[in-house]
């Protein structure tokens, strides 16, 4: 019993051979085999490397499957931006502070400190999905939010009584 592949209708020879049977065949024949035989293997090879590539395993495929809580990238660049912005408004306050001799300004620069860590409590929740081992970061972020909302209040507070008194050491 033999397992056999077609290539052309010039060209059929066993791939497994199960019994010890030789054929004869011409050197023409062998060359043309052996051409088409080349050119399969190659179409073979990218095929499965395609399809290896495309469509992963079940075992991988499932592994590698994010949960339907998973953030979209969409979401993530918006996450990552504002976390991105919101330290770069905290530099450009300070910035402001120093170039103006206003240090009240610099303490609106610290008091935006907590909301920061309350966006990156939020990031990092998200980044490992929601997880309910990790429901201690939503708490941790809502008191953070509270506290950096407070000290940001008492901030832009000094900054107007600066603003009004002309004192540039608030």
């Amino acid at each position: 019993m033999a397992a056999y592949y077609t290539l052309s209708a010039a060209c059929t020879r066993p791939l497994l051979s199960l019994h010890s049977s030789s054929s004869s065949s011409s050197s023409s024949h062998r060359k043309r085999c052996s051409f088409s035989s080349a050119a399969l293997l190659l179409v073979a090879g990218a095929t499965v490397a395609g399809v290896v590539a495309c469509a992963p395993p079940a075992a991988l495929a499932a592994a590698l499957e994010e949960p339907r809580n998973a953030l979209s990238l969409p979401t993530w660049a918006i996450h990552v931006s504002s976390v991105v912005e919101w330290i770069a408004a905290m530099l450009l306050v300070w910035e402001y502070g120093e170039l103006s001799g206003f240090r009240a300004w610099k303490g609106l620069s610290w008091g935006m400190v907590l909301p920061l860590a309350s966006a990156l409590c939020a990031c990092t929740w998200h980044f490992f999905y929601d997880s309910e081992s990790l429901e201690v970061l939503v708490a941790l972020q809502a008191g953070l939010t509270v506290f950096g909302n407070l000290t940001m209040c008492i901030a832009a507070f000094r900054i107007f009584k600066a603003s009004q008194g002309g004192c540039k050491n608030l």
